[in-house]
């Protein structure tokens, strides 16, 4: 991933609507890698929010694995950047995937129709607590994926952003000076109160830049107004704004 989007213009970002058709359209070797890409990309969020719908880690990576193999296998197929967002499709497959899990749980016999992954448009719209909750899960992959650039961003400049802006997350009551000389210690290395604060300064640029690099390409359209509003939705918007304004001053619309 490139940290440096204010280098990019965001509306030029290749966003992963393009990998979902190379998913589906092509010689078989390129669509099951594009299908293997998508799967990293999507994966976890669906991981996360399968756990969270049925409280139970066996069963949890029991249908984790069953929507793994039909999205290799290329159920998504019908998705279309014209009929909304990717994480909303995947939402709603999701979802079937957990209400036929507890229709079965309920003794209910059920046929699995093939297509059960992709949801028909007149589908109605899922309860808000499941709505909610995938948008909980979906939000926290957007962020471990930001505080995994960090970590590489990291180990690539050997400044130590991830280790600072970590500290600083899970302490946020502690004073610059009494940082410093927590991580001077962790470090091995003599760092300053104002060390640490231009430290967190840039690490914080960096994790905003890799969030909103990871929303953008969500996207079928990446423009600044398509991003806000899908930011807001998700609740990032807070983490984002100063990047999000950094790219607008710097000319970033389409």
């Amino acid at each position: 991933m490139n940290l440096q989007v204010c280098d990019c213009r965001l509306s030029q970002l290749a966003t992963l609507w393009s990998v979902v058709c190379q998913a589906h359209h092509g010689p078989e070797d390129a669509m099951r890698s594009a299908r293997q890409r998508l799967l990293e990309r999507y994966g976890g969020a669906a991981r996360r929010y399968l756990l969270g719908a049925v409280r139970e880690p066996d069963a949890a990576d029991e249908l984790f694995q069953e929507f793994a193999l039909r999205f290799l296998r290329g159920d998504f197929r019908r998705a279309d950047p014209e009929r909304g967002r990717f994480r909303n499709f995947l939402k709603t497959s999701l979802f079937r995937l957990v209400a036929y899990y507890r229709r079965r749980q309920r003794k209910q016999p059920l046929p699995l129709r093939s297509d059960f992954l992709e949801p028909a448009v007149t589908d109605p719209e899922p309860a808000d607590c499941y709505d909610q909750e995938f948008l909980r899960s979906w939000r926290d992959e957007l962020l471990a994926r930001a505080w995994a650039a960090l970590e590489r961003a990291q180990e690539k400049t050997g400044q130590p952003y991830h280790v600072v802006l970590r500290f600083r997350a899970e302490h946020p009551d502690t004073a610059s000076p009494a940082i410093a000389e927590r991580l001077t210690a962790q470090l091995g290395r003599p760092l300053t109160s104002a060390g640490v604060r231009q430290l967190l300064h840039r690490a914080r640029e960096r994790f905003a830049d890799a969030l909103l690099e990871e929303v953008a390409q969500s996207l079928a359209r990446s423009t600044d107004e398509h991003i806000e509003q899908e930011l807001t939705e998700l609740g990032l918007l807070d983490y984002c704004r100063p990047a999000l304004e950094r790219h607008a001053s710097a000319g970033d619309a389409p």
